[in-house]
């Protein structure tokens, strides 16, 4: 008797070692059995493709599972990602600061680090600096270099997914269509003594979206996070994939005109940055007399609950507030966040009154506001995830295995 065909993966083909490795990883089918019945695929068929994941150590038994029979019997196997297998890097740039780590193919963060960074001093300087903070970080784990399986890397500004080059960045001089991966790659190549590894770039709030969506909301299947820092940048997750537009400028909510005569970084007037970010609202304290020189001056402000910040946050909030009620119209995300410097009460309120004051209430009627959940680790699981859903993703598998021989 002939068993059923097998179904077919992504690629149109039967299921092949990466679909099984993306259904164990995914908990849809955790035994052999399981994977049988979700491919179609053959029992002997199955276990060559789990042999050359086991070869790989991609993956690992772990506990029995239950014993569906009523007559009795052994338990099944379960099947379980090994993440022990390789480490993942993961940096995430501000305009002034960094944040550099060593994460689990899970996502836990085994070291970390984080120090002055200016982006201002160019991508050679920075990316170079990088290099070196990883090579301390590995030894900081315990891990090795060779176990180092990619880089993730956030950065303020617009990025061509295809290139990995920031495209016209406002508030990254000397960056724009810079190569990226190649120099980071370099730099760990160098300060760590290791081969060079797959290096991954995207927009900073799209991997604080990502990773915090991941995290906290996975089954939120339309969010929106809102970086409001030096400037002001939105990230999209829809259906669990990144939306990113298609040249990397989506979410670009900063160069929204507002109306006002102050001039952007962009070179523009009016822009929601220019009037409500937390380099604006510095602005505005320093006029005031009140020391403040960026964004995280008037974090620092707001957290010792100093009025006249407080005051300026809130106005802020309702500025951008009053744009999100048309993002929050078209996109109909059930989870609207607020992260970055100002993401704190003021700010918040301001948000709340102008967008439930301009938008539809059909809009809202599902929609929580909230604030980030994994603060300043957020950039960096986003892009340690960014990097493992790249690498493990069923075609890349296949790619792989035959460069492992197995």
């Amino acid at each position: 008797m002939t068993g059923r065909p097998g179904r077919t993966g992504k690629g149109g083909g039967q299921a092949s070692a990466g679909d099984l490795l993306e259904l164990v990883r995914s908990g849809r089918a955790v035994t052999r059995g399981a994977l049988q019945q979700a491919t179609g695929l053959s029992r002997a068929t199955v276990g060559h493709r789990l042999d050359r994941l086991f070869r790989a150590g991609w993956l690992r038994e772990g506990a029995g599972g239950p014993v569906d029979s009523p007559l009795g019997g052994r338990p099944s196997i379960t099947l379980e990602f090994d993440d022990s297998h390789a480490v993942v890097l993961a940096a995430d740039l501000e305009t002034r600061h960094a944040r550099a780590a060593v994460l689990s193919l899970t996502g836990e963060i085994l070291a970390e680090h984080s120090g002055t960074l200016v982006i201002q001093d160019g991508p050679d300087a920075v990316l170079g600096d990088l290099g070196h903070w990883f090579a301390e970080l590995l030894e900081k784990a315990g891990r090795r270099a060779r176990e180092v399986c990619g880089i993730g890397l956030a950065v303020p500004g617009p990025v061509d997914m295809e290139t990995g080059r920031v495209v016209q960045p406002p508030i990254m001089p000397g960056w724009d269509g810079y190569d990226i991966r190649a120099r980071l790659a370099r730099a760990f190549t160098e300060h760590a003594g290791a081969p060079p590894v797959p290096v991954l770039v995207d927009n900073d709030a799209n991997l604080l979206a990502y990773g915090e969506q991941r995290t906290g909301y996975p089954d939120c299947s339309a969010f929106v996070l809102v970086k409001v820092s030096t400037g002001i940048g939105a990230g999209v997750v829809m259906d669990g994939s990144v939306y990113r537009g298609i040249d990397g400028g989506a979410g670009d909510i900063g160069h929204i005109r507002v109306g006002a005569d102050a001039q952007c970084r962009c070179g523009s007037y009016g822009c929601l940055a220019a009037v409500a970010s937390g380099g604006a609202v510095a602005r505005r304290l320093a006029a005031a007399g009140v020391p403040a020189a960026s964004g995280a001056d008037v974090r620092d402000l707001l957290a010792s609950g100093h009025p006249e910040a407080a005051a300026l946050a809130r106005e802020a909030g309702r500025v951008v507030g009053d744009v999100l009620a048309t993002v929050v119209t078209l996109l109909n995300p059930g989870v609207l966040m607020i992260a970055g410097d100002l993401a704190g009460t003021p700010f918040l309120t301001g948000v709340r009154e102008l967008l439930y004051q301009r938008a539809l209430p059909r809009s809202t009627a599902h929609l929580d506001v909230v604030t980030s959940r994994l603060g300043e680790r957020a950039g960096l699981i986003g892009a340690g995830a960014l990097v493992v859903e790249h690498l493990y993703a069923p075609e890349r598998v296949e790619e792989r295995l035959l460069a492992l021989g197995v």
